[in-house]
């Protein structure tokens, strides 16, 4: 018998794929402030500023900052109640990539 730990269901994906998507809608309305307040602690702790978070996602990103669309691909669970989301993203170049939240 397997010891019991706790996965991440359907509930807690959910949740994971509002918060990207309210992030990314964010982004492509202009909302810097908004998006900034999906940012995890940590991408917080390094970009401390809304206009440096901004900064840092315009010019790293930009299929993250203006993608024409998105969805969601895999879900794999990293730990007890943990997961990485894959996003297939189409950017604004007209090409296909991928974010791994």
């Amino acid at each position: 018998m397997l010891a019991s730990q706790a996965f991440a269901g359907d509930a807690e994906i959910k949740a994971g794929q509002a918060v990207i998507d309210g992030q990314l809608k964010a982004l492509i309305a202009d909302d810097g402030a908004k998006a900034y307040s999906f940012a995890a602690p940590n991408v917080k702790q390094v970009f401390p500023t809304v206009d440096a978070f901004m900064n840092m996602v315009t010019n790293g990103y930009p299929p993250v900052r203006k993608p024409r669309s998105y969805s969601f691909g895999k879900v794999e669970q990293t730990g007890p109640g943990s997961i990485v989301q894959q996003v297939l993203i189409i950017g604004p170049d007209g090409k296909d990539y991928e974010a791994v939240y």
